[in-house]
């Protein structure tokens, strides 16, 4: 006997779509026009930590495009060829998103190899001006996503990224100073592979948990001994196996498990236990239960 439950915690959901939209077309405004002056600023001021910031600062700026439109996409119904609908596409923005961010550090690392050998002349007031106004947008946008970035992977990344990008910011300025005092022009280009390090080690960590996602693997933050424990515990529960948990987006997750249910209740007793191991998974981020009911052995 299978029970199938599509249940959410629909005031989770419903606050967290309500101000969704928003910090995403905001930040997206704000990081265009940042991009579009950094892209100006470095050809002018031949400034390679100007025009590594601003590739890293367009790869965000992709991110936050196409996670909006992952999430319009997983807000459409399922059908009966897309039974759980296109919530998965939350999750291929997160893993593109990852990989546009290693091709720019790949260009723009090479870039800036080439000039640290053969330093250019750069106005280091005019990058740290610019710089600066990347320290306030970026900073800005970061907070846009604060209250959410713990609810759904492509805001946390979304979250990161703008944050990391307030740092670098904090980073280019001080750059600037140091060659207006100094003339070391070789520190331009060593404040972009400084970057290029940064967004190295952001993108690997978005690189791996979205193609955890990808591959169904048990989600982040989950572990599989911990929720056959939570649903043993639960009462009359005598045996629990063949579990399997995995994401259906980047903020749902869905699990299958056989469960054996103490034989001496009826139907509907066993059914109350049922509806109360779903409760206890949905305190435990798991959204989405198909439970199958099972006898002992013997």
């Amino acid at each position: 006997m299978a029970h199938d439950h599509n249940h959410h915690d629909h005031s989770h959901t419903l606050e967290f779509k309500n101000g969704r939209n928003a910090p995403f077309i905001i930040g997206i405004l704000l990081n265009s026009a940042f991009v579009v002056a950094e892209i100006i600023g470095g050809i002018i001021y031949h400034s390679m930590a100007l025009l590594t910031d601003a590739g890293h600062n367009a790869g965000d700026v992709a991110s936050l495009i196409l996670s909006m439109l992952a999430f319009k996409m997983a807000e459409k119904k399922s059908s009966a060829v897309y039974t759980y609908g296109y919530k998965k596409t939350t999750v291929l923005a997160a893993l593109t998103n990852s990989v546009i961010l290693f091709i720019a550090i790949g260009i723009l690392g090479y870039e800036s190899v080439v000039r640290l050998f053969n330093p250019q002349q750069v106005a280091g007031g005019a990058i740290a001006w610019i710089a600066s106004a990347g320290i306030v947008i970026n900073g800005v946008s970061a907070l846009l996503f604060f209250r959410n970035r713990k609810k759904e992977l492509n805001v946390k990344a979304a979250y990161l990224h703008l944050l990391t990008d307030a740092l670098v910011s904090v980073g280019v300025v001080a750059t600037g100073i140091a060659i207006v005092y100094t003339g070391w022009y070789w520190l331009d280009p060593a404040i972009g592979l400084v970057i290029m390090i940064i967004v190295l080690v952001s993108a690997w960590q978005l690189l791996r948990d979205s193609f955890r996602m990808t591959i169904d693997a048990v989600p982040s933050g989950i572990e599989l001994d911990k929720i056959k424990k939570i649903i043993l515990d639960v009462d009359h529960v005598t045996q629990v196996s063949h579990v399997h948990v995995w994401p259906l987006s980047t903020s749902e997750n869905a699990l299958t498990a056989h469960v054996a249910i103490d034989d001496r209740l009826s139907f509907d007793d066993k059914l109350k236990v049922v509806a109360d191991i779903r409760h206890e998974l949905i305190h435990h981020n798991i959204h989405h239960s198909t439970i199958e009911l099972q006898k002992l052995p013997g």
